[in-house]
């Protein structure tokens, strides 16, 4: 999935069967390959709601900073506290980031253009092992117990939302709805 949000250029998309051994070395890897050029967050992607959790999750984000409201000095990590609906670091990372032996992963590239983001991405994908496959974003009934459980959402809070509609769409309601609310309650 691919958006243009407040003039930054956004990619998200995921990879399965990436098999994640050293968590730092990935990060910095990625890191020094994307330098100033841009940002990148790699998620636990069984625990992303669909594409739109990802894409509200960078919107606040940018609002955060394009407001002076956000927490961290990195857009990438304030992209990760909003995914997670955390106010810390530590929880966000604990709850959503990726962990050694990790298999999907959901991947968010933001810069200033598209063929910025493209470029990015393709050097993300070479050190990524697995094959890129968005699918792994999408909400599905065997991620929703996984979901319901880290953002702690209760079935009765599943039943009062969901108007005739799956659960799976209301849970990335609820999620999208968490994320939202995090702002009210730094």
């Amino acid at each position: 999935m691919e958006a243009e949000i407040l003039n930054r250029y956004i990619i998200m998309t995921g990879f399965e069967s990436s098999k994640i051994k050293d968590v730092e070395a990935l990060l910095r890897g990625m890191q020094k390959k994307v330098g100033g050029r841009g940002y990148i967050q790699l998620l636990d992607a069984r625990l992303v709601a669909g594409p739109e959790h990802l894409y509200f999750a960078t919107l606040n984000a940018l609002k955060a900073f394009e407001r002076g409201f956000n927490i961290s000095r990195n857009l990438a990590v304030e992209v990760l506290l909003f995914a997670s609906a955390q106010h810390q670091i530590d929880k966000a990372i604990e709850l959503i980031g990726i962990k050694p032996g990790l298999s999907d992963v959901a991947v968010v590239v933001i810069a200033d253009s598209r063929s910025e983001a493209v470029k990015i991405l393709e050097e993300a994908s070479r050190m990524l092992s697995g094959k890129r496959r968005d699918s792994v974003l999408n909400m599905n009934e065997k991620k929703a117990e996984a979901i319901k459980e880290a953002f702690k959402i209760t079935d009765l809070e599943v039943e009062a939302a969901s108007r005739d509609v799956p659960t799976t769409e209301t849970l990335t309601s609820l999620v999208i709805e968490r994320m939202a609310l995090l702002p009210a309650k730094r």
